[in-house]
């Protein structure tokens, strides 16, 4: 058990240390401790591919299916032409099919064949739907491309639109197709009016035949401007969280339904058309046009640190549905394999911190960034059954990725769970292994994580530190996000142990949600932003590196309560913590007087709400005054967080 794990006998006969007892949400702390210092990372964001939080999310690709590559094996009901329609109005007709023959590329092995027997009056074309609907705004540019090759003898003007579903035409452009090779062809388009489940037409003019693939529509505004780059919207969303650092691609991704389906990062570089597609653990399918280029880009971006995981060269244990009966379960790579792998996590780093001159660091620099990306984490292995399987592959990685690279901080992984079989047997290899740190996961009920505000009081200083990937209460009321502060104040206090904290998942699309809750939900055109969402930002914005346990208390030992103080160096600000998710007003008392000069205009945020109950939350900034002594009224669920700026 957690709170097991890392008790300590308490020794008597200390004499001259004088306790005074007060509670910091139910903690006994020491009047003559001093600061300590705690993980400058701690509260960062966790991406993974569910819920379509890329292809139709973070990833700004408009065009669903763009490639033909869509298989009843990511859905039953799915195949080539899915999100496609033939057009062939205006009396024109002609024959369209998907064939493999002579593809754009051999990790893209599909497109579509257009044959124009008559163009009739519209021309004869395909018609593509996006992700539920595409949305188009008024005066906004959009950037088409298309790769195509000419299969006849003349070439086809070709006409590009947006157009409502009733046939009205937004915004149009033209092409001619005349290679006999593959060929990429781009068009701007502007929209004239305002739709959210718009449509995009590729029509052909004249009789003849071409292969098209790769059809693509961005818009022109994504997230700084990238090509091949993310929602501008989700991306200014996330970034406002300020996050530390960012885990991706996954979750249970990473490793996959069974060994063929694992996320190899190599498939997910180079140019978007070479990339490697493939079905979607969540049942969906993966384009690789958000691939790791992408990931450390954003990550970049938004001022986080890459966490990459890669598989730790086993399958998830509930590939094939294992609580089903002919379960593939979990499956580890053949062994004459793992040298090869081994390398391609080597690789990995190369790609991320090598120089531009180096064999992976020159890929990168192809991508337009020449400059490493700093990576300092990586993580081996998502949740994975504890087997002797996985427990041989897991040490194999780890120690050459260890003696070759002892810059870099590697995370082990401790199942599910927050508790058991897989929990204990994680740990207990983690301490044979000595790993640095250890991703432990949860999803409970916010009873749980008011009743376990004070887990990581007892754990071990001396043993691995831990990254909690993955966790979440089950619920997106502001009672939630309240019980999620409070056990966050718990991670303050003990951030010398807890070294990362990342909320799970963080987004979702509306229409097609595999999990709840999520932090970020969205449709094609909005977003909406959960309490818990304002909860991580507000710890997240106001991270300190140190902290301070004999600053503030709380008048009420109820679990639902609790407070923390910690400084952040590089502002030489003191941050206070409030946090009531119950249901009376609390009083909570600081003594600033050890805090030295500081203005007494300090800053305060709330995140309140009518009740525990609601869906939503309130967020105010504004100033409060603040002396030597503090005596602030906790409203019912509410944070507080209040902001103090010291003076030399």
């Amino acid at each position: 058990m957690p709170g097991q794990r890392g008790k300590k006998s308490v020794a008597t006969g200390f004499i001259r240390i004088v306790f005074v007892l007060c509670f910091l949400g139910g903690h006994i702390v020491n009047a003559q401790t001093k600061s300590k210092k705690i993980s400058k990372d701690l509260f960062g964001i966790f991406f993974e591919d569910i819920s379509y939080a890329a292809d139709g999310g973070l990833y700004a690709e408009l065009v669903q299916n763009r490639s033909f590559e869509y298989t009843p094996a990511d859905r039953r009901e799915w195949n080539p032409f899915t999100a496609w329609e033939y057009l062939t109005k205006g009396y024109g007709y002609g024959r369209v099919s998907v064939e493999s023959s002579q593809p754009l590329h051999p990790g893209n092995p599909h497109y579509a064949v257009l044959r124009i027997d008559d163009p009739g009056q519209e021309g004869v074309g395909l018609l593509n739907k996006g992700f539920d609907g595409i949305v188009v705004k008024t005066g906004a540019q959009y950037r088409f491309s298309v790769f195509a090759r000419l299969l006849s003898n003349t070439a086809i003007p070709v006409s590009v639109q947006l157009r409502g579903r009733k046939g009205t035409v937004y915004g149009e452009a033209a092409i001619t197709v005349g290679s006999a090779d593959w060929k990429k062809y781009t068009a701007v388009l502007e929209a004239q009016q305002n739709d959210d489940s718009a449509v995009l037409v590729v029509v052909a003019k004249t009789t003849g035949a071409l292969a098209i693939d790769m059809v693509s529509l961005f818009p022109a505004n994504t997230f700084h401007g990238r090509e091949n780059g993310i929602r501008a919207d989700l991306g200014q969303a996330i970034a406002d969280l300020q996050p530390k650092f960012m885990r991706f691609p996954g979750g249970c991704l990473v490793h996959g339904d069974g060994l063929q389906n694992m996320y190899r990062w190599k498939n997910t570089i180079g140019p978007v058309e070479t990339r490697q597609e493939q079905r979607n653990i969540w049942n969906y399918h993966q384009s690789g046009g958000l691939g790791y280029f992408e990931y450390f880009q954003f990550c970049e971006d938004i001022g986080a640190k890459p966490l990459p995981v890669v598989p730790a060269a086993v399958s998830c244990q509930n590939s094939g549905g294992t609580w089903a009966i002919g379960g593939t379960g979990q499956r580890g790579l053949p062994l004459a394999e793992m040298p090869d792998y081994i390398q391609e996590v080597l690789d990995l780093i190369e790609y991320a911190n090598g120089p531009a001159t180096s064999a992976w660091g020159a890929k990168r620099a192809a991508a337009g960034h020449p400059a490493p990306f700093h990576l300092e984490y990586l993580a081996i292995g998502n949740e994975d059954k504890q087997t002797d399987a996985f427990r041989e592959r897991f040490k194999m990685i780890y120690d050459v990725v260890k003696q070759k690279h002892p810059e870099i901080t590697l995370i082990g992984t401790v199942g599910p769970a927050p508790a058991g079989e897989d929990f204990d047997a994680g740990w207990k290899f983690a301490n044979q292994q000595s790993i640095p740190v250890v991703d432990e996961h949860y999803y409970e009920n916010p009873e749980w994580f008011l009743a376990n505000k004070n887990r990581y009081n007892s754990y071990d200083r001396t043993k691995s530190k831990v990254y909690l990937g993955e966790y979440a209460s089950r619920g997106n009321t502001l009672f939630n996000a309240l019980a999620e502060a409070v056990y966050m104040t718990g991670l303050e206090r003990n951030g010398d142990v807890v070294c990362m904290a990342s909320y799970a998942p963080l987004l979702a699309r509306t229409s097609h949600t595999s999990w709840n809750p999520n932090l970020i939900y969205f449709t094609g055109d909005s977003l909406r932003l959960t309490p818990n969402y304002y909860v991580q930002q507000l710890f997240s914005g106001n991270q300190g590196d140190s902290y301070y346990p004999d600053v503030v208390s709380c008048s009420s030992a109820d679990a639902a309560v609790a407070a923390s103080c910690v400084k952040d160096s590089k502002t030489n600000d003191f941050i206070l913590k409030l946090v009531n998710a119950g249901n009376t007003a609390v009083t909570a008392k600081a003594d600033l007087s050890r805090l030295g000069r500081f203005d007494s205009n300090a800053t305060l945020t709330t995140v309140t709400g009518v009740d525990g109950k609601a869906m939503n939350a309130d967020k105010t900034t504004g100033t409060y005054k603040v002396g030597k002594v503090l005596a602030y009224e906790m409203a019912p669920h509410s944070l507080s967080v209040i902001r103090i700026k010291t003076k030399k």
